[in-house]
């Protein structure tokens, strides 16, 4: 099988991406590297779809540069879930055009098991569908740069010191002990401010420290006061009991019971 695709990306950024496995790696659509690297670089699990169908092979790949324009794909694969495999080869000659390059693609493979029982056009739309989404892949990793190369310059970055500067710039460097410290809002008598207040001398650094505690002390007896106004608490209604009650009754029952003894000798008096 045959298939071209264009990419906007020079021809040199496409090989240098093709030289380096663990780019390439990230190129493959859908490729789950494995954590072992002895299997290689471009090594690990890829689901292909076919048609309706989703075969996922566990393998590896490997990369040849025939010249500076030519490379070669050859890896194998396994079934997951059964026992098929797969060898594929894929050529691929990067050709320099307007704006981008040119990517050709000759592919062949041999298969067995879930694979070989697909039409030969659902398994062509699948190929060129996976080489479309790498070309892609490989474009848009061209445009990211090489993360080693970058990280190597991070690091002579960092072994030269954070204050090492490549242009002719003087080096400023502070300490954070160094720098100094205002004194508090609170303070009327501030540094490099008002010597006298009113006609009041500046008082020493103990009354200072006195008066903001005392000031802290005030904010904190009015953070905890009860509030006053409409926002008062309403004090509870006065309850009373059965035993006031009775503490009443009992001398009213005497004044009466006296009453009623002093009136009844009177009436028998007169009579």
């Amino acid at each position: 099988m045959e298939h071209q695709v264009f990419v906007p990306v020079p021809a040199d950024d496409l090989r240098a991406v093709l030289r380096d496995p663990a780019r390439v790696a990230r190129c493959v659509p859908g490729l789950q590297q494995d954590a072992d690297t002895d299997a290689g670089p471009v090594s690990g699990r890829l689901k292909v779809r076919v048609g309706g169908s989703t075969v996922t092979y566990r393998g590896a790949l490997a990369v040849i540069e025939r010249d500076p324009g030519h490379f070669t794909f050859e890896g194998e694969g396994t079934e997951v879930r059964g026992s098929g495999t797969v060898k594929f080869s894929v050529d691929l000659r990067l050709s320099p055009a307007e704006d981008g390059t040119r990517l050709d693609f000759t592919a062949g493979a041999t298969a067995d098991g879930r694979a070989a029982a697909f039409t030969p056009a659902a398994a062509a739309a699948a190929v060129q569908r996976l080489l479309d989404r790498a070309a892609g892949q490989l474009s848009a990793g061209s445009a990211l740069g090489d993360p080693v190369a970058e990280a190597e310059e991070a690091e002579e970055s960092a072994e030269a010191g954070p204050g090492f500067v490549e242009d002719d710039v003087t080096e400023v460097s502070a300490s954070l002990f160094d720098t100094e410290v205002p004194p508090p809002s609170l303070d009327p008598f501030l540094a490099g401010g008002f010597e006298e207040l009113d006609g009041a001398p500046r008082p020493p650094a103990e009354a200072a420290h006195a008066r903001r505690t005392m000031i802290g002390r005030s904010a904190e007896e009015v953070d905890h006061a009860p509030p006053r106004g409409r926002y008062a608490p309403v004090p509870a209604p006065a309850t009373t009991t059965a035993g006031d009650s009775l503490r009443w009754i009992a001398p009213a029952a005497a004044l009466a019971l006296a009453s009623a003894v002093v009136i009844g000798r009177a009436l028998r008096r007169r009579r």
